[in-house]
């Protein structure tokens, strides 16, 4: 139809539907397309590794990481403190990390004015690791081999409850 035919009919709302339904099935295969999507003979739809497995996706680079060397003396220090106090909030890890981290900065670093205190912080820090590896081990090995004898305690006292006879 030319526009000189004059007014349109209304088109019908199954042309409507159908039309839509053309342009949603459009865009479908766009969005197949784009993604790699392929069918093979039998019909079945081929779905690459790369949308299954997003690992086999190579990795942006890690953001920044820790660097001691660009922190001040004084930051350090602080720093360093707040892990140690953390691991008195019942969180020994970060005594691990404490000594991880400023192990190099106490001991092995030229002298500067806050590592005496430094070294303090990194000495008790590892030995409350000690402490809590020590009283974990032990607390283990005593329940491993005292549960069964505890009966009801030791059932109440374990996340879940072995099968068979101990």
């Amino acid at each position: 139809m030319r526009a000189e035919d004059g007014p349109q009919a209304p088109e019908s709302p199954a042309a409507l539907g159908a039309s839509a339904l053309r342009k949603e099935e459009g865009k479908a295969a766009e969005d197949s397309y784009r993604l790699g999507l392929t069918y093979d003979s039998g019909g079945r739809l081929e779905i690459p590794t790369h949308l299954l497995f997003p690992a086999a996706l190579p990795r942006p680079s890690p953001g920044p990481r820790m660097n001691l060397e660009r922190v001040s003396n004084e930051e350090k220090l602080n720093l360093c403190r707040k892990y140690y106090l953390g691991g008195f909030a019942l969180l020994p890890f970060l005594w691990l990390v404490n000594v991880l981290w400023f192990f190099r900065e106490a001991f092995l670093a030229p002298a500067y004015e806050e590592q005496g205190q430094i070294k303090g912080y990194v000495w008790r820090s590892a030995l409350g690791l000690v402490f809590w590896l020590v009283a974990l081990t032990s607390w283990i090995t005593i329940f491993q081999i005292n549960r069964a004898r505890w009966g009801a305690l030791g059932d109440y006292l374990s996340f879940t409850i072995p099968l068979g006879i101990p």
